[in-house]
């Protein structure tokens, strides 16, 4: 499996993923209205911050992950997705182990940080198996549905 470059080719493919108004929310916050398209995408990875990848195995797409650049030195983990068919065999923590690696190699990071959902514990615990620890909580910030979602702050430096 190799981590590369998101591009507009790609696109149909995590369209198809975000296949909820609700896993919407969870993959893209209040920055993407539902259903997901073409514009909103080519909008968002067109801003020279934003970093988006594709982990594929052979010619599968299996997992979607983007990186934020804060300042020179520190990027923000965004945006983490695995498609259903792949959920539940790791794919995560590799897609995440070669972000950390081309982070560290391509862009010289010395930080990075990420934001979880509280209830989201399988995610939390691929984070902290990976050596990010929580540096704050946030309530009130984030509801879907009536439910306020508490977000978790995490960081790991480099």
């Amino acid at each position: 499996m190799k981590l590369r470059v998101f591009d507009n080719a790609d696109y149909d493919t995590l369209i198809n993923w975000i296949d909820s108004e609700k896993l919407n929310y969870q993959w893209g916050g209040p920055n993407f209205a539902f259903p997901l398209d073409h514009h909103q995408l080519s909008s968002h990875c067109a801003k020279p911050e934003v970093l988006p990848f594709i982990l594929a195995s052979g010619s599968q797409r299996v997992g979607y992950v983007e990186l934020f650049r804060i300042t020179e030195s520190s990027f923000r983990i965004c945006r983490v997705f695995v498609s259903n068919n792949f959920r539940g065999q790791g794919i995560s923590k590799i897609m995440l182990t070669q972000l950390i690696e081309l982070s560290r190699t391509r862009y010289f990071a010395t930080q990075l940080s990420l934001a979880v959902f509280g209830h989201n514990r399988v995610a939390r615990r691929c984070y902290e198996a990976l050596g990010f620890k929580v540096t704050s909580r946030e309530t009130g910030t984030r509801s879907y549905d009536g439910v306020v979602w508490e977000l978790l702050r995490m960081e790991k430096r480099l």
